[in-house]
């Protein structure tokens, strides 16, 4: 089982953004102030469009995940994403923490992000991502059930997709047990490769790393994937609102500049990615 790549690539490379506006900070830390709000604003107004011309300046196709909340406050820039090219999957409705939802309430934000991406841009997402990266007991299933290609949420690997087994029984004195492994293709995530919790003021959080520290992270964790995972995925997550900063766009671009003076690296959506999976 591994990622069959395009002739003369040896890793894919998935750059993709996770576009939440004001979403997140109504969903996952529960607060409306303005000031707050603002942050998600300037993701949309500024950091959507410069991340989108240095997309278009190294040439990448990038996927989107979108909430649907951010699909009705800032439809200009997210239709601006999707003439550029680039990929929109599912990221929740208003960026609602899954282990806190009934399983009912979350079939029903399934069912309604699914519906919302069908009217507000003609087609259903392909993949997922779970806001905060959580899931429920109920997530893989619902994923299953609904049809979803691939899933980028979850972290049992670090460079090779992979097909996750639920946790069907937990004991702390027998062990667990696995159940069968999901249709469902996951592109595994990590803290590690994601914007926002070293370089966002975050509550609780020390935030706002250096941009050395943080590009010489993602550097390393690059070379070793291309050095020792051969036909592995790389998945790096960006936030508009967190990566638009100027300085955090100088450490991106740099980063860039790294990954594509490599040979073989395939710099493509995440769902490019999940369709040169074989079993």
């Amino acid at each position: 089982m591994a990622l069959k790549l395009p002739e003369g690539k040896r890793l894919a490379v998935s750059i993709s953004a996770d576009f939440d506006a004001h979403s997140v900070w109504m969903g996952s830390f529960g607060s409306t102030s303005p000031t707050v709000l603002s942050r998600g604003e300037f993701g949309a107004e500024v950091g959507v469009p410069r991340l989108l011309e240095t997309f278009q300046r190294y040439g990448i196709q990038t996927t989107w995940c979108i909430p649907t909340h951010t699909l009705q406050t800032f439809p200009k820039q997210c239709h601006a994403i999707a003439e550029h090219g680039h990929e929109i999957a599912a990221h929740g409705v208003y960026h609602e923490y899954i282990p806190k939802l009934e399983p009912a309430e979350e079939r029903r934000l399934m069912e309604l992000q699914i519906g919302q991406h069908e009217r507000l841009l003609g087609r259903r997402p392909n993949g997922y991502r779970s806001p905060a990266w959580d899931f429920s007991d109920s997530t893989l299933g619902l994923l299953e059930e609904f049809d979803f290609v691939w899933d980028s949420s979850l972290m049992g690997r670090d460079f090779e997709p992979y097909r996750p087994r639920p946790v069907i029984s937990q004991s702390r004195e027998e062990g667990n047990v696995f159940g069968d492994p999901s249709p469902v293709l996951e592109i595994p995530v990590s803290w590690y490769l994601d914007d926002f919790p070293p370089l966002e003021n975050l509550p609780r959080s020390v935030g706002m790393a250096s941009t050395r520290d943080v590009l010489a992270r993602w550097t390393d964790l690059f070379d070793f994937a291309y050095q020792r995972v051969p036909n592995g995925v790389f998945a790096l997550t960006l936030h508009p609102q967190t990566i638009g900063r100027g300085h955090h766009l100088l450490m991106l671009e740099q980063f860039l500049d790294h990954v594509t003076s490599h040979d073989g690296v395939w710099l493509t959506t995440i769902s490019d990615i999940a369709a040169s999976w074989r079993d």
